[in-house]
């Protein structure tokens, strides 16, 4: 499950293109935050996460965020400042077992395209050609088309697919996405397909496709309507802090892991009825090539810090997977976060008031210094180190605690699928 929202010049404090995603992931899902360089090459094809693919010249410089496991990327931007994420969205229309995913398709179009409408081409001309398809999930079936935000800093737009057909919008303002469809009738671009259908009367692309159980229990049309209507109410005056804070997000207040629901924007696993948990976030200032990640799961306990294609990533240690390795920067964070999670009313407010001082200085900071890339690079070295500081000054705060029966025993079998002991 996964949240996107994206504000237009128009709709920001500064007049630039804010984009932001949370990726909800299973708990044991690692994400790997890297940066790939510009690359020629000479082979034919290149292997994707279940098919071959014919590969360019030349592909350009990215900044990824992925599930280990997969080629692909659940969202990332590339070195033209072009963002794209995407969501699962469940459909009556049978999802081929094997094919080009969704987030294969964010790194294809990252790595080949320059601008939103270029993207948008790019990733229609796969759909329309059958292409999409494979399963979502390492662990078991789960099997979905994607609907995807693409943007630049110039404009974005929402393009829903569902097997060979699509439609897309160009967004003014403001706009999200989540598990669910959201174009009705007022597409600015369709595939052949859905224009037929239009045209045989009164047509709405959501209701016609959406599978209404898959749907319904996945809750993507309330978070969706939550985030938008928080979008709405602050046009012309989002700001990055705002972007952060809806990613950090839940349902209800004071929060607490065991009573959360999949309507939290920030998710938190909590066994058959919330299987996902948020692994990773991204919010990018289009049009200043500043990008913010966590590259950690749980927004609310984690800090965004700034990447650049020019200043690079510092070392993140051993590339993360599925079972528990403290060399690991997105293993590190996630023991701490588990064990947070056991006493997370005892301290959530304290903490909270020690993770956002540190990321009004780190935004600060940011703001502040020249853009070359000796001092982006010095930038998101530092702002990574203070993060581990203070995930390092409340290791010895936070001791574990005992969680209610049913909601323990759900995260005990992950950890325990995980080699992970609190």
């Amino acid at each position: 499950m996964c949240d996107i929202l994206v504000a237009t010049p128009e709709a920001t404090e500064e007049g630039i293109t804010l984009f932001a995603k949370n990726s909800d992931r299973e708990p044991n899902e690692a994400q790997i935050l890297e940066l790939i360089p510009r690359i020629r090459h000479r082979e034919e094809m290149v292997r994707l996460t279940y098919v071959d693919f014919p590969q360019v010249k030349e592909t350009y410089a990215v900044i990824l965020s992925r599930p280990w496991w997969m080629w692909g990327a659940e969202m990332g931007v590339n070195e033209f400042e072009l963002a794209i994420g995407n969501t699962a969205v469940f459909t009556k229309v049978r999802v081929p077992e094997k094919g080009i995913t969704g987030m294969d398709m964010i790194r294809l179009a990252l790595e080949r395209t320059k601008s939103a409408k270029e993207a948008l081409e790019f990733i229609t001309g796969i759909v329309e050609d059958g292409l999409q398809g494979g399963n979502g999930s390492k662990s078991h079936g789960l099997y979905y088309f994607s609907s995807f935000v693409i943007a630049d800093p110039k404009e974005a737009w929402v393009l829903e697919t569902v097997g060979k057909e699509w439609a897309a919008k160009k967004i003014e303002g403001v706009y999200s996405i989540s598990n669910a469809l959201t174009i009705g009738n007022d597409w600015d671009m369709a595939s052949e397909g859905i224009e037929a259908l239009a045209r045989n009367g009164s047509f709405s692309f959501a209701k016609h496709f959406s599978d209404r159980f898959y749907t319904h229990f996945a809750r993507g049309r309330e978070r969706r309507a939550f985030t938008l209507a928080k979008l709405k109410e602050r046009a012309g005056k989002i700001t990055l802090e705002y972007m952060m804070s809806l990613l950090r997000s839940h349902s209800s207040e004071p929060y607490r892991p065991e009573k959360g629901s999949m309507r939290d924007i920030c998710m938190h696993y909590g066994g058959l009825t919330r299987p996902s948990q948020t692994a990773s976030s991204q919010v990018s200032e289009l049009g200043k090539g500043i990008h913010w990640f966590t590259g950690t799961s749980n927004p609310c306990l984690s800090i965004f810090k700034p990447v650049s294609l020019e200043g690079g990533l510092p070392d993140l240690g051993k590339t993360p997977m599925d079972k528990y390795d403290p060399e690991t920067y997105w293993w590190r964070f996630e023991a701490f976060h588990r064990r947070f999670l056991t006493n997370y009313r005892s301290h959530i407010e304290d903490f909270a008031r020690e993770r956002d001082r540190l990321q009004a200085e780190i935004i600060e900071r940011a703001r502040e210094i020249e853009k070359t890339p000796e001092d982006m690079r010095a930038l998101t070295e530092w702002a990574f180190r203070e993060e581990a500081k203070l995930l390092e000054r409340w290791e010895k705060i936070v001791k574990p605690g005992k969680l209610p029966f049913f909601f323990g025993r759900s995260w005990r079998k992950v950890n325990e699928g995980a080699g992970l002991e609190l």
